[in-house]
C-alpha cells in the first residue's frame, strides 16, 4: 500500500510539473507572438500599394520590431508617400515640450515634413490636397494631456472634411485597462485635453480614435472613414515594452508610469525634473524647504531652458519606486501643496495652466480648501462611471 501510494504521488507530481511547464511555455509563446499594427504588414501593405499619394503621420516611435522606421520600410516597399506629418516634439522626437516645430525635409528620404504643432495643429486643405490616404502610427502613453491624441483628432477631423480615409496602426497603451482622474469639462477644452475623458482613459490610441469618431466629438459632428490595423495577442491588463521614448522627457518606463500623477506640477511652481537625469521621476521647488532630496534643473537634451533653471529645488525622488501604480496618485501633489511656502510664492502659475491639465478648476479649488485625498477621489466617481459606459462601446481587445 505504501509503495502504491508513493508511485501515485510521484505520477501526480510529474503531471503537475509538466502541466505547469506547459502553461509557462504557452504564456511565453503568447508573449513572443505579440505584434503591433506596424509589425503586421500583411494586413496593410497591399492596401497601401493601391494608393497614389499617402500622408504618413509619424515620429521617432514609429518603429517596426527590427527597429526599422515605418517610413523607411514603406519607401523600401515602393509605397507612394506624399509627405510626413509630425506631432509635438517633431519627426525625430528631439524638440522640447511646447517648442514650435518648423516644416522641413527628411534628410534620409527627402520627403517633405509638415509640422502639426504650433499654429498649424490641424492639417490645412492645401496640405491634404491630392492625398488619398492618411496613415497614422505613433506610440501614445494613454494620458489625456499627452498631445498625440489631440493630433489624431485634428487629423481625423481634417480627413473627414476632405473625404480622405484614415488608417491607424495600433500600439500598446502603457496605462491601459483602467480609468482614473477627473473628467474634463467642456469649458476647459484645449490641445492638452480636447474631449470629456478622464486623465487616464484606458484605451489604445486606435480605440481612442474609434471613440472620437463614434461619439461624433469632432467639429460639426463630422466622422471619417477610419480603419484600425489592430495588434496581435494584445491584452489590456498586460504591459508591453516600448521600443523608443515617446518624447524627450519620458526616457523610461518609470517616467511613463509616474507621468499622469506628476504632470499636474506643470501648472505650478514645482519642477518635475526637466533639466535633470530624472524627468517625471522627481519633483521639487525652491519654495519647499521641508524635504530632504534636492536637485538643480540645468539645460540638457530635451530641456534647453528647463523650468526653474539653475534654482535649487527641494522635493522627492521617486525614480527607484518600480511599482506599477495602476491609478492616478495625487498624494505627491497634496504633499507638495502642504509643504509649499505660500507666503513667498503662489503655488499655481498665473496662467492657470493647472486647470487645463486637470480639466476644470475643481481640483485647484479642492487643493486650496485642503480637501482630503479620499474626498477628492470621491468627487471623480460619478463622472468616471458615466465615461466607463462610453469607453466600453469601443473596446477591441480583452479587458
Amino acid at each position: 500500500m505504501i509503495l502504491e501510494f508513493k508511485i501515485k504521488h510521484l505520477v501526480l507530481m510529474c503531471l503537475i510539473y509538466f502541466g505547469i511547464n506547459q502553461n509557462l511555455g504557452a504564456q511565453n509563446i503568447a508573449n513572443t507572438s505579440f505584434r503591433t499594427g506596424a509589425d503586421q504588414p500583411e494586413l496593410y501593405l497591399e492596401k497601401l500599394k493601391s494608393k497614389k499619394n499617402i500622408i504618413v503621420v509619424a515620429n521617432q516611435t514609429s518603429l517596426l520590431e527590427n527597429k526599422q522606421h515605418l517610413v523607411d520600410f514603406l519607401v523600401e516597399k515602393k509605397i507612394n508617400i506624399k509627405s510626413i506629418f509630425a506631432p509635438e516634439h517633431g519627426f525625430r522626437g528631439d524638440a522640447d515640450a511646447g517648442e514650435h516645430i518648423k516644416n522641413g525635409i527628411d534628410t534620409k528620404t527627402n520627403l517633405p515634413i509638415v509640422s502639426l504643432y504650433g499654429k498649424n495643429k490641424k492639417p490645412s486643405n492645401d496640405q491634404l490636397k491630392g492625398a488619398d490616404l492618411i496613415l497614422f502610427d505613433i506610440q501614445d502613453v494613454g494620458v489625456r494631456f499627452y498631445t498625440y491624441i489631440s493630433t489624431l483628432t485634428y487629423v481625423m477631423e481634417a480627413a473627414a472634411e476632405n473625404n480622405i480615409p484614415v488608417m491607424l496602426l495600433d500600439r500598446p497603451n502603457p496605462h491601459d485597462g483602467y480609468i482614473d482622474g477627473p473628467v474634463l469639462k467642456e469649458k476647459w477644452s484645449s490641445f492638452v485635453g480636447l474631449h470629456q475623458v478622464p486623465v487616464i482613459y484606458g484605451l489604445t490610441i486606435g480605440e481612442y480614435g474609434k471613440m472620437v469618431n463614434g461619439e461624433k466629438w469632432m467639429k460639426n459632428g463630422v466622422t471619417c472613414d477610419y480603419e484600425i490595423i489592430p495588434m496581435k495577442n494584445y491584452h489590456k491588463q498586460k504591459r508591453y515594452p516600448i521600443s523608443e521614448r515617446p518624447s524627450p522627457n519620458l526616457p523610461n518606463d518609470q517616467s511613463i508610469n509616474l507621468y499622469p500623477s506628476l504632470c499636474f506640477f506643470e501648472g505650478t511652481e514645482v519642477s518635475v525634473g526637466r533639466g535633470t537625469d530624472f524627468p517625471f521621476q522627481i519633483y521639487g521647488s525652491p519654495w519647499i524647504k521641508s524635504m530632504d532630496y534636492s536637485f538643480t534643473p540645468k539645460p540638457n537634451y530635451g530641456a534647453k531652458d528647463p523650468f526653474l533653471n539653475g534654482q535649487l529645488c527641494y522635493g522627492e525622488n521617486l525614480s527607484k519606486d518600480k511599482s506599477d501604480l495602476r491609478k492616478l496618485d495625487i498624494a505627491w501633489l497634496l504633499k507638495a501643496y502642504k509643504n509649499f511656502d505660500h507666503s513667498k510664492k503662489q503655488f499655481f502659475l498665473k496662467n492657470l495652466f493647472f486647470d487645463k491639465l486637470a480639466g476644470s478648476d475643481e481640483l485647484r479649488k479642492q487643493l486650496i480648501s485642503r480637501k482630503s485625498e479620499k474626498d477628492i477621489r470621491n468627487s471623480w466617481k460619478s463622472d468616471l462611471e458615466a465615461f466607463s459606459k462610453i469607453r466600453n462601446k469601443y473596446l477591441i481587445y480583452p479587458n
